[in-house]
């Protein structure tokens, strides 16, 4: 089916700008389709061959970081933490529970021809501009999921997941002073198996504020306990 629709499928810009795009996805005579997206029209998801759609990078990396001092004893203060950021997103109007997060850069996809290089690389750089933090030789790195479509009914917007767990037994030098352009933080989160959970169950914040499907994603994956397998130092980590 694929195959067939890209025959006849014509492609028109509707509004273009830096960050945003909207085009006119005609797939059948007379029936039209609206798609927001990030990429130019030579690039965009729709236009695809099923083997390039197979092999292509997502728009950008989301990042589930846990922080794992040496100790797991609860009585002890060394239960492992997620860590989540308080970003401003502007369609919401509200600052909302975030995990760290960036586009991938072109200078992320140089000098590999894994798939999963530029996706390390791009989350080892959002971690150190959103909390200051530098993935050093203890902690790990590795893809969760290489590419996830947002809200596929109105834009091909996509994201890889990524997971760095922080072997350290301190944060010392968090931040968000490395916020670029639009960016708006306002502080950070460090949950608890038992306060992620309640997050879940609530489907809102402790402030009441609902948040992200991918904030969602990295609540359930810490919650499942799925972080402790496969844990591995990436081959880009290990090239530092």
């Amino acid at each position: 089916f694929n195959e067939k629709r890209q025959k006849f499928m014509k492609i028109k810009s509707l509004f273009e700008s830096k960050f945003i795009k909207v085009f006119d996805l005609q797939y059948q005579e007379g029936r039209h389709y609206y798609n927001a997206t990030r990429r130019d029209e030579e690039d965009l998801v729709a236009a695809k061959s099923t083997e390039e759609f197979k092999k292509m990078l997502p728009d950008a990396v989301s990042c589930v970081v846990i922080w794992n001092p040496s100790g797991d004893d609860e009585k002890s203060g060394h239960e492992p933490c997620l860590l989540m950021n308080r970003e401003f997103r502007y369609p919401t109007g509200q600052y909302l529970l975030s995990v760290p997060a960036g586009l991938i850069d072109p200078e992320d996809c140089t000098g590999d021809n894994d798939n999963t290089a530029p996706l390390i690389k791009t989350a080892m750089r959002e971690l150190h501009e959103e909390t200051g933090l530098k993935v050093i030789e203890k902690d790990t790195v590795s893809v969760i999921n290489p590419c996830l479509f947002s809200t596929p009914g109105m834009t091909d917007e996509s994201n890889a997941l990524v997971k760095i767990v922080l072997n350290r037994d301190s944060l010392n030098g968090m931040s968000q002073e490395g916020a670029v352009g639009g960016e708006l933080f306002d502080g950070f989160d460090l949950l608890t198996k038992a306060q992620a959970k309640k997050i879940l169950e609530d489907g809102v914040d402790e402030h009441g504020i609902y948040y992200s499907v991918y904030t969602w994603a990295a609540l359930t994956y810490f919650v499942a306990d799925l972080w402790l397998s496969l844990i591995h130092i990436s081959e880009p980590t290990r090239r530092r």
